[in-house]
């Protein structure tokens, strides 16, 4: 199971929310993050392709934040589901999270042609309210680090008026 995730949160959503051009499984065109557990943290692998361009060689920030987000709202729904007490794959539906906010810090040019890792590390702030600190690496340096707030999807996100 190296550098790659098995069964992913986003593989349990249900479809009406499963459309995220970051993660959403059903979105043809978007990048389809995967997160998981990978012991207590959480861990998505992306390669981003040559059309994710920054400039010649390095890949385009839009995308690591983009991996940021996705990877911290899924870790927030990994770490409810967990705290419920179920697992991915468990036939549980998982609650679905929305960011509240989002920080990235680019601390090195992240290339082109390496796999990403992004892991993150999960804090219960309130029933509904969690924070996902992420570290992006590009093989083994740190490009990136991040921070999400994810709330609970509101129930009003369903309703299509």
């Amino acid at each position: 199971m190296k550098n790659e995730v098995v069964h992913a949160i986003q593989d349990d959503y249900p479809d009406d929310f499963a459309w995220c051009f970051g993660c959403g499984r059903l979105n043809e065109e978007g990048y389809h993050f995967r997160t998981g557990w990978l012991g207590e943290e959480t861990v998505t692998y992306y390669e981003p392709s040559t059309k994710h361009i920054a400039i010649p060689g390095f890949v385009y920030g839009g995308l690591i934040a983009s991996l940021v987000d996705c990877h911290g709202t899924g870790s927030c729904a990994l770490a409810l589901l967990r705290k419920n007490g179920f697992e991915p794959g468990s036939g549980e539906v998982p609650p679905r999270f929305v960011t509240a906010s989002l920080n990235v810090n680019y601390l090195k040019p992240t290339p082109q042609g390496k796999l990403l890792k992004a892991v993150g590390k999960v804090e219960e702030i309130h029933p509904k309210k969690w924070k996902v600190t992420v570290e992006v690496f590009a093989d083994k340096t740190l490009c990136a680090t991040g921070e999400v707030v994810g709330v609970v999807m509101p129930s009003t996100f369903a309703q299509n008026e």
